[in-house]
């Protein structure tokens, strides 16, 4: 299992053949990426990420753990970054290796769930208009609900 709160860029291609290249018992590797995204009504100039260090990485690595055993996996991966990132960049990566897809693709979900509804970060858009904090979504608490 690898945790990592960073505020570096990471290599999304290097990174996600190191975790294959360790699992040839695995049949399934998955990966997502979240990227910084443009808010239309109000274009986004960049938007910062805190968190407290130490007790990110104890609950980041608590909810894989909790993935690792629910579905089965033969390995998970987290990075999410903090500091302050603009439209494009990469935000975060979730990597799960299974010996079956489904948990592979499901562990991926339920990590994602987890990460954008309850992992402690505190996200704040800046625009020209100004810098407002970005509020938990009704449609991500459902998403983790399902879980």
């Amino acid at each position: 299992m690898h945790i990592s709160v960073q505020q570096e860029a990471f290599d999304l291609g290097a990174i996600s053949a190191e975790f294959a290249r360790g699992h040839k018992d695995m049949g399934a590797i998955v990966t997502f990426t979240g990227i910084v995204r443009d808010v239309p009504d109000d274009p986004l100039e960049a938007m910062e990420i805190e968190h407290y260090p130490g007790m990110t990485e104890t609950a980041l690595r608590s909810m894989a753990e909790q993935a690792i055993a629910r579905f089965s996996l033969g390995d998970a991966l987290v990075i999410h970054r903090y500091g302050t990132l603009v439209p494009g960049e990469m935000i975060m990566m979730v990597a799960t290796a299974a010996r079956h897809r489904k948990d592979a693709f499901d562990a991926a979900e339920f990590l994602m769930d987890y990460l954008k509804s309850r992992a402690p970060f505190w996200k704040r858009e800046i625009t020209k208009n100004g810098a407002e904090w970005v509020a938990s979504k009704d449609e991500d608490e459902d998403a983790l609900a399902r879980w």
